[in-house]
Parts: C-alpha cells; sequence; structure tokens
C-alpha cells in the first residue's frame, strides 16, 4: 500500500466527491490501485488564494466508472473522510511540503511534477500534512476554548501524543473536528432557527448534525452536517422536521409537532439558513437520504422539549 495526494477541483470535468468518490483516467490507475486499503490526502489549488491540502480519506477499492472508457473511481471507505480543521497550505516558508516538489535548491519546482492529479507521499510527509491541519491536541483546544485552565494543567494534558492514524480512527477526536467545521460553517447559527446563542461564558449553543448518521454510512463531511440548536438536533434525528429536495424548504411533520411549536422554532421564511461558504451547503443526496429514511419514520420514546 502507499499513501497519495490526490487533486481536487470543484470545477473539473472529473466528477469527484470526496468524501465518496474520486473520479480519474486510467494513467494514474496503476498508483490508486496501489493505496487501495490506505490513507490520501487531498489537495486543490485555487487561483484567487491557495486552499492547499483540506482532508483525507481511505481508499476502499477501485472500480471502472460505468458509461466512461478510460476513467476509474476510487471509492471511499465509508467513515474515513475528515476535513482539516485548517487547510494546509502547498508553501511552507516558501518550501513545498512534498519532497517531489521541491527542487535541487529547495525551492519549488515548476512544471510535470507539480501538474500531476495522483502523487505518491511518503509516510513522513502524511504525517506532517495531517498535524498541520488536524492538530495533535485539537480535542484540547476546543475544550479550553471558552473554559481556560492553567498552563499547568495544560501541559499535563499534551503529553501523551497520540500517532496520526490512531487520532484518524478515534471517534471522539473525528467528532470534535466535524463540531467545529460545522459550527464553523454555519457562523455558530442554527441553520434551522436562524438563532445565534451563546451562553454566559461565550460559548455557542449550536450543535453540529449528521445529516445521514456515522453508523449508516454517513460521513463526517460539512456537506453531511448541519448547525441545529439542541432541540431542532433532537427533531431531526427523530424525523419530526428534515429537508425538501428543493435543498431549502424545511419539512414538518405536522401530525407530530403542533404547529405552534413549529413557528416558534423555526425561521419565519421555513427555508434553511445557508452556510457561508456554498462549497458547504448540504449536499442533495444526504438530504434524500434522511426523507427516506428517517423523515415521518421514528416515533420518539422520549418526552418532547416542548412538552
Amino acid at each position: 500500500m502507499v499513501k497519495l495526494v490526490l487533486l481536487h477541483k470543484a470545477d473539473s470535468i472529473y466528477e469527484d466527491e470526496p468524501d465518496r468518490v474520486y473520479d480519474f483516467p486510467r494513467s494514474y490507475l496503476k498508483a490508486v490501485n496501489e493505496a487501495v486499503g490506505d490513507w490520501i490526502v487531498y489537495y486543490e489549488p485555487v487561483k484567487a488564494g491557495p486552499r492547499g491540502y483540506f482532508a483525507v480519506a481511505k481508499i476502499a477499492q477501485v472500480i471502472p466508472k460505468p458509461g466512461a472508457e478510460g476513467r476509474f473511481l476510487a471509492l471511499i471507505a465509508p467513515g474515513s473522510y475528515l476535513p482539516f480543521d485548517s487547510d494546509v497550505p502547498r508553501l511552507l516558508n516558501g518550501r513545498p511540503l512534498e519532497q517531489a516538489l521541491t527542487g535541487p535548491d529547495g525551492l519549488p519546482r515548476s512544471g510535470g511534477s507539480v501538474q500531476l492529479a495522483v502523487r505518491r507521499l511518503p509516510e513522513a510527509e502524511f504525517a506532517r500534512i495531517v498535524n498541520l491541519g488536524l492538530p495533535q491536541d485539537l480535542e484540547w483546544q476546543e475544550q479550553v476554548r471558552y473554559d481556560p485552565v492553567p498552563a499547568g494543567m495544560q501541559e499535563e494534558a499534551l503529553t501523551f501524543e497520540r500517532p496520526v492514524l490512531e487520532r484518524l480512527t478515534r471517534r471522539p477526536y473525528r467528532d470534535v473536528a466535524f463540531r467545529r467545521k460545522v459550527r464553523e460553517a454555519y457562523d455558530y447559527r442554527c441553520a434551522m432557527s436562524g438563532l445565534r446563542l451563546r451562553n454566559g461564558g461565550g460559548r455557542p449553543e449550536v450543535q453540529a448534525a449528521h445529516i445521514r448518521p456515522v453508523e449508516r454510512d454517513g460521513s463526517d463531511s460539512v456537506r453531511n452536517g448541519l448547525a441545529l440548536s439542541g432541540t431542532l438536533h433532537w427533531m431531526f434525528d427523530r424525523g419530526l422536521i428534515s429537508v425538501a429536495d428543493d435543498c431549502r424548504t424545511i419539512l414538518v411533520s405536522h401530525n407530530k409537532v403542533p404547529g405552534d411549536v413549529a413557528h416558534r422554532l423555526l425561521r419565519s421564511e421555513g427555508t434553511l439558513l445557508p452556510p457561508q461558504d456554498p462549497r458547504n451547503a448540504p449536499h442533495p443526496e444526504n438530504l434524500r437520504w434522511h426523507r427516506e429514511h428517517v423523515f415521518g419514520q421514528v416515533m420518539p420514546t422520549d418526552p418532547a422539549p416542548w412538552e
């Protein structure tokens, strides 16, 4: 097995869904086949400003792309995709993070290797990029974000460092990373009420909800998330509310949710508040899954918050 960098462009002719599938031509088939069962890093060049390395995932298998001669699909292992907490630029202090992109003088190369959409990535470089994008102490950063603690306690908490791959597969770490990205995407506002609530210490009360649960093959992509208040998160998970196929209109199970309750809790427009970056909007397939498998089909067994 081998680790790779996979180039992704949002406006490409290749139909990538980074948390599900990577579309590539035959010329990269050998390299991608070698990476089956191993981790990859996604990289996106942006002309207006360097986005750089932005996520990790694991390749589960490679198949021919149906109806597209000479094209193949790398299927992403369910639950493996994880966006970086902060995008990592290609250059650090003017030098590439990949040795393959570095000239004899230590400066960036130009030409062929830089343009490759699939590049092999040594273990040490993979670890370095992931550590920059998903810091070892991310859980600690979130814990003390609004409740600072003495420096001595922080030093004690950081004495134990988890290996990169252990962090990438550890659910508590992934939950923190997902929560930070989703809440930030919606500017800490509830996507259904439009409210931005903070407690006395300044901590945002909004939660990060998976549209399709991880245990049912959902991903930790921001596009599989919604920032919701605690009550609306409860209602969403229990199928009392959902989102229509226009990806905007909020659906309400009126036989289970009193009209006055829906009126008080939801935006007057009856539509989702969009994320700040349109690229983070909920994926239509995730919303479809929720409508078909959760909405109107789950009867809550615990008391409703408004009762």
